[in-house]
Protein backbone atom coordinates (compact mmCIF):
# COMPACT_ATOMS: atom_id res chain seq x y z
CA UNK A 1 0.00 0.00 0.00
CA UNK A 2 1.32 3.22 -0.61
CA UNK A 3 2.16 5.97 2.22
CA UNK A 4 -0.63 8.07 0.94
CA UNK A 5 -3.19 5.76 0.98
CA UNK A 6 -1.98 4.41 4.50
CA UNK A 7 -2.02 8.29 5.55
CA UNK A 8 -5.54 8.58 4.82
CA UNK A 9 -6.40 5.74 6.22
CA UNK A 10 -4.95 6.87 9.36
CA UNK A 11 -6.91 10.29 8.80
CA UNK A 12 -10.16 8.69 8.61
CA UNK A 13 -9.18 6.81 11.47
CA UNK A 14 -8.16 10.19 13.65
CA UNK A 15 -11.84 11.76 12.08
CA UNK A 16 -13.85 8.36 13.32
CA UNK A 17 -12.04 8.02 16.39
CA UNK A 18 -12.81 11.81 17.34
CA UNK A 19 -16.23 10.66 17.41
CA UNK A 20 -16.41 7.23 17.98
CA UNK A 21 -15.82 7.50 21.88
CA UNK A 22 -18.47 10.29 22.12
CA UNK A 23 -21.02 8.56 19.54
CA UNK A 24 -22.88 6.28 22.31
CA UNK A 25 -25.49 7.64 24.57
CA UNK A 26 -22.98 6.89 27.51
CA UNK A 27 -20.43 7.55 25.41
CA UNK A 28 -17.38 6.46 27.71
CA UNK A 29 -16.75 8.80 30.97
CA UNK A 30 -17.29 12.11 29.32
CA UNK A 31 -21.10 11.15 27.94
CA UNK A 32 -21.89 12.12 24.19
CA UNK A 33 -25.00 11.21 22.09
CA UNK A 34 -25.72 10.21 19.31
CA UNK A 35 -22.91 11.64 17.64
CA UNK A 36 -22.68 10.03 14.09
CA UNK A 37 -26.42 10.33 13.73
CA UNK A 38 -25.61 14.01 13.67
CA UNK A 39 -22.33 16.25 13.65
CA UNK A 40 -19.66 13.70 12.55
CA UNK A 41 -22.00 11.76 9.78
CA UNK A 42 -22.89 15.08 8.64
CA UNK A 43 -19.14 16.35 8.82
CA UNK A 44 -18.18 13.53 6.62
CA UNK A 45 -21.64 14.18 4.75
CA UNK A 46 -20.33 17.57 3.28
CA UNK A 47 -16.86 17.69 3.26
CA UNK A 48 -16.64 13.96 1.09
CA UNK A 49 -20.27 14.60 -0.39
CA UNK A 50 -20.65 11.00 0.55
CA UNK A 51 -23.70 9.82 -0.99
CA UNK A 52 -27.11 8.15 0.59
CA UNK A 53 -25.86 4.61 -0.03
CA UNK A 54 -22.30 5.74 1.69
CA UNK A 55 -23.60 6.99 5.02
CA UNK A 56 -25.93 3.95 5.00
CA UNK A 57 -22.88 1.99 4.82
CA UNK A 58 -21.43 3.62 6.85
CA UNK A 59 -23.62 3.41 9.80
CA UNK A 60 -23.91 -0.27 9.47
CA UNK A 61 -20.64 -0.76 10.20
CA UNK A 62 -20.57 1.68 13.19
CA UNK A 63 -24.08 -0.15 14.13
CA UNK A 64 -22.50 -3.54 13.33
CA UNK A 65 -19.46 -2.75 15.58
CA UNK A 66 -21.96 -1.36 18.57
CA UNK A 67 -21.93 -4.24 20.18
CA UNK A 68 -18.37 -4.50 21.10
CA UNK A 69 -17.71 -1.28 21.77
CA UNK A 70 -20.54 -0.87 24.39
CA UNK A 71 -19.06 -2.97 27.14
CA UNK A 72 -15.72 -1.56 26.44
CA UNK A 73 -17.14 2.30 27.42
CA UNK A 74 -19.11 0.77 30.15
CA UNK A 75 -15.46 -0.28 31.24
CA UNK A 76 -13.83 2.76 30.56
CA UNK A 77 -16.32 4.79 32.31
CA UNK A 78 -16.35 2.78 35.41
CA UNK A 79 -12.65 2.79 35.66
CA UNK A 80 -13.09 6.75 35.34
CA UNK A 81 -15.16 6.76 37.70
CA UNK A 82 -12.90 4.96 40.22
CA UNK A 83 -9.98 7.15 39.50
CA UNK A 84 -12.32 10.06 40.46
CA UNK A 85 -13.45 8.23 43.95
CA UNK A 86 -10.12 7.55 44.42
CA UNK A 87 -9.15 11.22 44.33
CA UNK A 88 -11.85 12.23 46.26
CA UNK A 89 -11.04 9.73 49.19
CA UNK A 90 -8.98 12.04 51.34
CA UNK A 91 -6.32 9.03 51.21
CA UNK A 92 -4.50 8.69 47.58
CA UNK A 93 -3.38 4.87 47.09
CA UNK A 94 -0.52 4.61 44.42
CA UNK A 95 -0.99 1.04 43.82
CA UNK A 96 -4.42 1.51 43.44
CA UNK A 97 -4.26 4.43 40.99
CA UNK A 98 -1.90 2.45 39.03
CA UNK A 99 -4.16 -0.39 38.36
CA UNK A 100 -6.90 1.76 37.61
CA UNK A 101 -5.42 3.10 35.33
CA UNK A 102 -3.60 0.17 33.50
CA UNK A 103 -6.80 -1.02 33.45
CA UNK A 104 -7.93 2.16 31.71
CA UNK A 105 -5.40 2.12 29.97
CA UNK A 106 -6.27 -1.85 28.52
CA UNK A 107 -9.70 -0.73 27.81
CA UNK A 108 -8.49 1.89 25.51
CA UNK A 109 -6.33 0.27 23.45
CA UNK A 110 -9.37 -2.15 22.66
CA UNK A 111 -11.30 0.68 21.90
CA UNK A 112 -8.49 2.65 19.56
CA UNK A 113 -7.97 -1.09 17.93
CA UNK A 114 -11.89 -1.25 17.17
CA UNK A 115 -11.85 2.36 16.07
CA UNK A 116 -9.28 1.42 13.36
CA UNK A 117 -11.30 -1.06 12.26
CA UNK A 118 -14.05 0.96 11.48
CA UNK A 119 -12.34 3.64 10.01
CA UNK A 120 -10.81 1.41 7.91
CA UNK A 121 -13.70 -0.35 6.63
CA UNK A 122 -15.29 3.22 6.29
CA UNK A 123 -12.31 3.98 4.01
CA UNK A 124 -13.14 1.31 2.13
CA UNK A 125 -16.91 2.48 1.00
CA UNK A 126 -15.03 6.40 -0.26
CA UNK A 127 -13.95 6.94 -3.72
CA UNK A 128 -10.70 7.66 -5.13
CA UNK A 129 -11.74 11.34 -5.17
CA UNK A 130 -12.82 11.16 -1.62
CA UNK A 131 -9.91 9.75 -0.10
CA UNK A 132 -7.97 12.69 -2.12
CA UNK A 133 -10.10 15.11 -0.34
CA UNK A 134 -9.91 13.28 2.87
CA UNK A 135 -6.36 13.47 2.88
CA UNK A 136 -5.91 16.99 1.74
CA UNK A 137 -8.63 17.78 4.74
CA UNK A 138 -6.67 15.88 7.31
CA UNK A 139 -3.32 17.56 6.19
CA UNK A 140 -4.82 20.90 6.85
CA UNK A 141 -5.95 19.75 10.37
CA UNK A 142 -2.44 18.49 11.02
CA UNK A 143 -1.26 21.64 10.11
CA UNK A 144 -3.20 23.50 12.45
CA UNK A 145 -2.68 21.24 15.29
CA UNK A 146 1.04 21.58 14.77
CA UNK A 147 0.38 25.55 14.94
CA UNK A 148 -1.30 25.60 18.00
CA UNK A 149 1.04 23.16 19.77
CA UNK A 150 4.11 25.91 18.57
CA UNK A 151 1.81 28.75 19.68
CA UNK A 152 0.96 26.83 23.28
CA UNK A 153 4.96 25.97 23.81
CA UNK A 154 5.98 29.30 23.18
CA UNK A 155 3.42 30.51 25.40
CA UNK A 156 4.66 28.22 28.02
CA UNK A 157 8.12 29.36 27.43
CA UNK A 158 9.73 32.26 29.70
CA UNK A 159 10.94 35.41 28.09
CA UNK A 160 15.06 35.34 28.31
Amino acid sequence: MKLRGKISIVALAIVLTTGIAIAQGHGGPHGGGDFFGGPMLGYLTDVLDLSDAQQAQIKQIIATQKPAMEPLFTQERDSHQQMMQLIQSGSFDQAKAQTIASQEAQVHAQLEVLHAQIASQAYQVLTADQKTKLAQVMAKRQQRMQQHMQEHQQAQTPNQ
